[in-house]
């Protein structure tokens, strides 16, 4: 039993670890998608996950950053499960998370829009945040400039004050 919770500890420390692919300064603990790690009786290595949203790209690569590191860890047996229920929301970030973010001039999200339990309402009319608080300098005159940045959950904005843009985690 010992030795299984210290494999247990170990897998996840390094499962943590494990930066995302497409907000390297993140990890998955950060970013809130690491569920569980747990050794099954045959020293298997369970590794959960929730993508960020359905469909979301980086999942595969996610998937097999964790299984490639427990595998050179020295862990023979590793599955990677993904785990759909809850699904992930934006409030799931850590505060270290959004601290990095910022650093990295990318503005966090705020919370998470509150919805009652089921499917997500198809919603045709887009509801914008009054305003966006630059991750430079802290001013709330910005200005969202795309919908859509270089990945689904990020946004473009400009601030009005520093001139400088930035992507927005769009809450989820």
């Amino acid at each position: 039993m010992v030795t299984v919770l210290t494999d247990v500890r170990r897998a996840r420390r390094i499962a943590e670890h494990v930066p995302d692919p497409e907000l390297p300064m993140l990890t998955l603990a950060d970013l809130g998608v690491l569920r569980e790690v747990d050794v099954t009786e045959d020293g298997t290595v369970v590794a959960s996950l929730t993508p960020t949203y359905s469909g979301c790209p980086a999942m595969a690569e996610m998937r097999a950053d964790v299984a490639r590191r427990l595998r050179d860890a020295g862990f023979a047996r590793v599955e990677i499960r993904t785990v759909l229920n809850p699904p992930w929301t934006t409030d799931w970030i850590t505060p270290a998370g959004r601290r990095k973010l910022a650093e990295h001039g990318i503005a966090p999200p705020g919370a998470a829009p509150r919805r009652a339990a089921g499917p997500v309402p198809l919603v045709l009319t887009t509801t914008r945040r009054a305003a966006v608080p630059c991750p430079r300098c802290g001013s709330v005159d910005t200005e969202e400039t795309s919908r859509f940045a270089a990945t689904s959950c990020k946004a473009l904005w400009r601030c009005r004050a520093c001139r400088e843009p930035f992507e927005y985690v769009k809450e989820i």
